[in-house]
């Protein structure tokens, strides 16, 4: 069991990380909170709809599981890739006080967010993203 949970993990990983490096790539530098707000409305919606959904369907499974069959859990620790690079220099830039630190929180809210929805339904209103997206900048 464990073997299949950490193969499954490393693909899950594989497309997440290919995703994201996409996405950073293609993103152009950041200009304000208006389009950090439209590209992580984007994101989330990619991981609430589709393909996006059902790997993170398959994502919180494999968290759970891991409670029981630890060895994949390493595999679901967030990694570096351009899109996170991005949102840290655009805090950087911004003069954001521990700007590496909230850009690691972000994606555990973003997270929180899209469990949520996947769990109750519905999808993430501008105004919840606009609150992320103000305390970043705080």
């Amino acid at each position: 069991m464990a073997a299949l949970l950490t193969a499954l993990v490393r693909r899950l990983v594989e497309r997440d990380q290919a995703e994201l490096r996409s996405a950073g790539e293609e993103l152009p530098p950041l200009r304000d909170a208006d389009q950090l707000t439209e590209q992580m409305g984007e994101f989330i919606e990619q991981r609430l709809t589709g393909e996006g959904r059902r790997r993170s369907l398959a994502r919180y499974a494999c968290a759970v599981e891991s409670v029981c069959h630890p060895e994949p859990r390493a595999g679901l620790v967030p990694r570096e890739n351009a899109a996170r690079d991005a949102l840290r220099d655009y805090l950087a830039a911004r003069g954001v006080a521990d700007a590496e630190g909230r850009t690691l929180t972000r994606p555990a809210c973003v997270d929180r967010l899209v469990f949520d929805r996947l769990l109750g339904g519905g999808r993430v209103s501008e105004p919840e993203i606009r609150g992320l997206v103000a305390t970043a900048l705080r």
